[in-house]
């Protein structure tokens, strides 16, 4: 990893600034990427803001930043994304700032000794050049500060190129269609990268940086979209949505369900049955977990009400400390609690129907 610390005017970053909103913001002369496409949007309120231009005009530093060079030897902006559309916005009198007399001020009526002092500011940047695993590894390191990247904006630095460009367009605009068609199931916001880590850690299997790496140089998204695309229309036409839509369907891992039960067929209408009669049950905790049981079966996912220790105590003394499956005398914590009818087979987590175990008869039951 080649790290290089260079000083940079205010002035040289500043010139040809553009601000495309959406489509990107970019500075020194077009070759630094300030703001990628459809990334974050500027967070910083009018104090910090202020506060920039305020350290610019003393003097004092401004804490240092760090470009990442790309492999068209151009720049992208790591940390510093809202210190630099700060100064440059005022530059481009895109603001005032109250001076010390409580006079607004902006930068084309200040003085030319104090549009020269802004102007020829010297910025502290780090230029960091290297494989994709050093600089993934260094920015995790140095992501410590300000407005923290999210993993998926850090990832964006360094697996830059045409895959994804395109992959941007279809996750990462403010109103972007896959937020669109999928904000019920999914969690997070596109501005901030993460419906597009969502997709990506969908069809990865979690391998989002493996995934990446392989189609950096792609000249499209269309496989990513395309099975981002077949997972949301399988929850629709399996659960019968959007009519039987909840709010327990968001966050989910999808992917992984999708990926595993594709192929099989289900009957919407007796799914929705279930799921309600599930929804209404007190000894289901977990009501997120009813989505992932009705495909799969498996309980844990549902977090089945515990006896409460009143409940244990009271067939502890009930039984007179015997097992009630091998009759062995035991003390209170060499017992578990069990249903006498499995909640599968409509056992509640009620007094009566509380039994205590032994450890070793209650593993054993369990592992049936």
């Amino acid at each position: 990893m080649k790290i290089e610390l260079k000083e940079i005017t205010v002035r040289e970053v500043a010139n040809n600034y553009v601000d495309n909103d959406e489509d990107g913001v970019v500075g020194y002369n077009g070759r630094l990427n300030i703001r990628p496409k459809y990334q974050r949007e500027f967070v910083y309120d009018e104090k910090k803001r202020n506060a920039v231009i305020d350290t610019i005009l003393k003097g004092f530093p401004l804490n240092v930043m760090y470009w990442v060079v790309t492999d068209d030897d151009t720049y992208e902006v790591l940390d510093g994304q809202q210190r630099t559309i700060s100064f440059c916005q005022f530059v481009k009198d895109g603001f005032h700032v109250m001076n010390g007399d409580g006079r607004r001020m902006g930068f084309s009526n200040l003085t030319s000794v104090e549009q020269a002092q802004i102007l020829d500011y010297k910025l502290m940047i780090y230029f960091c050049d290297g494989n994709d695993k050093e600089k993934l590894d260094w920015f995790r390191i140095i992501n410590i500060a300000g407005e923290k990247l999210t993993e998926q904006e850090l990832r964006n630095a360094v697996y830059t190129g045409t895959w994804l460009m395109d992959a941007k367009a279809w996750f990462s605009k403010r109103n972007c269609v896959a937020y669109a068609m999928a904000k019920g199931y999914v969690t997070g916001s596109p501005i901030r990268q993460e419906i597009l880590e969502t997709a990506l850690d969908w069809i990865s299997d979690g391998n989002i940086e493996s995934y990446m790496a392989t189609h950096q140089h792609d000249p499209n998204a269309n496989e990513l979209w395309t099975y981002f695309q077949n997972v949301i229309n399988w929850i629709n036409l399996t659960f019968g949505c959007p009519q039987n839509y909840r709010k327990e369907m968001k966050g989910l891992n999808w992917g992984a369900l999708y990926d595993k039960y594709k192929n099989k067929m289900y009957d919407a209408a007796k799914l929705e049955s279930e799921i309600a009669e599930l929804m209404m049950d007190d000894d289901v905790t977990s009501k997120k977990g009813i989505y992932t049981y009705v495909l799969t079966g498996e309980e844990k996912h549902l977090n089945i009400r515990s006896f409460s220790d009143s409940q244990k105590r009271s067939a502890y003394e009930r039984q007179n400390g015997v097992c009630a499956k091998c009759g062995k005398q035991c003390k209170t914590d060499e017992m578990e609690a069990d249903h006498v009818t499995p909640w599968s087979q409509g056992g509640k987590t009620a007094s009566e129907n509380c039994q205590m175990l032994c450890l070793e008869c209650n593993r054993r039951k369990s592992d049936r």
